[in-house]
């Protein structure tokens, strides 16, 4: 069976995440229920694997999935179809390639990038609503990369990550927190780009609530670092909300989505 790798983007808002539900919509369903108007295998029940499963109200804009599919398909006429089955969910595929039968969409992956949205200003978001998370007012962001600094490398993020968490170690390497400012009509736009191999449930939105308490004045840069040595949760700072928070890209020893596409 061919297998192909499809490059997805989408709005997390009416999602209760990406992974399937018996009774909630995901993103996952949505684009398992276009393929089983195209294949016969996904009317059976097939199943795509993901490289990563966000949560409710989590956006992506380089989501990476992988199908086995009964047909081989020329991969834009693919997508095309994909995409018109999609209407109107807020799920789009950007991209998909006929990938080798070893490849696979989470265990082939070597780096996960997520950027967080954060914005400071008065006004009521308008355009920008559900999809960053606002506060009102300006953050330092001086301080927040000094206190980012403490959590880049290998650590025990035990402090940054869910309770919930079935991962089987706390142990991450954190490659990248870089923070960037972006002015906007009234205000600021904080912009948190990371990049690991792996990341932790609820790391990034853990870590990001806790840097948020930095720029605001309510914690010193050193305190992200005793937070971490603390390996408690109770020592984390608040957990920002869902909606500014998007996967970005996956990264592979060779990327699937370059070069030819079957255009």
């Amino acid at each position: 069976m061919p297998r192909f790798a499809l490059q997805i983007e989408y709005d997390g808002a009416p999602f209760a995440g990406w992974q399937a539900q018996a009774d909630q919509p995901s993103v996952q369903g949505a684009v398992e229920a276009a393929l089983a108007r195209l294949d016969p295998g996904f009317a059976a029940g097939a199943r795509i694997a993901a490289a990563g499963r966000t949560d409710a109200g989590v956006h992506a804009t380089g989501q990476v999935a992988h199908a086995d599919l009964e047909r081989d398909w020329d991969p834009f006429r693919l997508s095309e179809a994909l995409n018109w089955h999609l209407k109107p969910a807020p799920v789009a595929i950007l991209q998909a390639v006929r990938v080798p039968d070893d490849f696979h969409a989470r265990f082939s992956a070597v780096e996960r990038r997520y950027l967080f949205r954060l914005v400071a200003r008065r006004a009521p978001m308008t355009h920008r609503r559900g999809q960053v998370w606002q506060v009102l007012n300006p953050l330092d962001i001086d301080a927040m990369r000094a206190g980012a600094a403490h959590l880049v490398g290998h650590h025990d993020f035990t402090t940054f990550r869910s309770s919930i968490c079935q991962a089987k170690s706390p142990v991450k390497s954190l490659d990248e927190i870089r923070i960037e400012a972006v002015a906007i009509p009234q205000g600021t736009e904080y912009r948190f780009h990371l990049r690991a191999r792996s990341f932790l449930h609820n790391q990034v939105r853990s870590i990001v609530g806790t840097l948020e308490r930095v720029g605001a004045g309510t914690w010193a840069p050193e305190r992200v670092g005793q937070a971490l040595e603390a390996r408690d949760r109770a020592a984390c700072g608040p957990v920002c909300p869902p909606q500014g928070l998007y996967l970005t890209g996956v990264g592979y020893p060779r990327d699937p989505f370059e070069g030819p596409t079957g255009r």
